[in-house]
């Protein structure tokens, strides 16, 4: 895969994360963490999409598409688990 090709996959998938924390807010502990979450999302759903052959509005060699979707899953899925509380019973 090219450079840029590289260089755009991340471009898009930084954006995608400070976007959600733009709606979702939090801390900059928050921001690093839907960053991550969309960096994974995207390069999984990238490679994944482009094994299965799954190829949804590709922009090159990059499967944007189904990066995109995997991105969104990826972070929606990590802030909803980020917000269960564990409660330990102490007897």
């Amino acid at each position: 895969m090219p450079l840029i090709t590289i260089a755009f996959g991340i471009l898009l998938s930084t954006f995608y994360g400070a976007l959600y924390h733009l709606i979702r807010g939090g801390s900059s502990k928050r921001i690093a963490f839907f960053l991550l979450l969309s960096w994974a999302g995207f390069w999984i759903g990238d490679s994944l999409g482009s094994y299965m052959g799954w190829w949804i509005e590709p922009v090159g060699l990059l499967n944007a598409g189904v990066g995109t979707i995997f991105s969104l899953l990826f972070m929606a899925v990590g802030d909803f688990l980020s917000q269960i509380a564990i409660r330990i019973k102490q007897s």
